[in-house]
């Protein structure tokens, strides 16, 4: 493909965003590809992360190719271990960061207005008996919250805001419970050779909130 052309149709903004890629950024990390092409990648960090547009992992951590391994979903979610005949990206994701890539730390990241955690919660609190969704997969998938429904801390019940937030931080706990299942990463962590991290992202303001891993709690990360 010539560098100042797109193939008909191809999203504009994209085919603009390569171009600026290209003559801008890889020119600086032109090595850093060659190497990674060279000898493969090696992150020590796997994020699990949402699909929403508007909290990026790669954005919030500003990391720079082959850093970090990124698997991300609707609601940013854990299944439990359940091997059978299924198709599990996520666990697979997560299999191959731990058994393969070797990573040394999970972080779930979470994020403010989760539209995903809004429509169960709405459907949770009765305020709509719509579907999150007509297709065929996404309401099977958002019942892996059903479980965060039992450890929700909300101090002020009476502020859909805060029912809000509650739920995402109690479904980034969620997932972490999620992740102990599987035993590749249940071996490590009793090895003390692996580390799992929850952490929150404020949209609005770009604060970044960390899980205490004893008490379950979120508070600011130092900047």
């Amino acid at each position: 493909m010539a560098r100042d052309k797109v193939e008909p149709g191809f999203p504009a903004k994209l085919g603009d965003g390569y171009k600026a890629f290209y003559y801008g950024r890889l020119r600086h990390e032109r090595d850093r590809y060659e190497k990674l092409a060279a000898s493969g990648q090696k992150p020590d960090v796997m994020i699990i992360a949402c699909c929403d547009s508007r909290a990026a992992p790669e954005l919030i951590f500003d990391s720079a190719p082959g850093e970090v391994f990124v698997v991300r979903n609707v609601a940013n979610m854990v299944p439990p271990y359940a091997p059978d005949d299924e198709y599990h990206g996520t666990s697979a994701a997560l299999e191959f960061a731990v058994q393969v890539l070797k990573v040394k730390h999970i972080v779930v990241v979470g994020h403010g207005k989760c539209g995903g955690v809004n429509a169960f919660r709405e459907q949770m609190e009765g305020n709509t008996s719509e579907p999150l969704s007509p297709g065929d997969f996404i309401g099977k998938w958002i019942t892996l919250l059903e479980p965060a429904t039992r450890d929700i801390r909300c101090e002020d019940a009476d502020s859909v805001i805060a029912r809000q937030r509650a739920l995402e931080e109690a479904a980034i706990r969620n997932s972490i419970a999620n992740l102990k299942t599987f035993p590749c990463v249940r071996i490590l962590l009793d090895r003390q050779q692996l580390q799992v991290h929850g952490s929150w992202f404020d949209i609005s303001s770009g604060e970044l909130w960390l899980m205490d891993p004893q008490t379950g709690d979120f508070s600011p990360a130092q900047t």
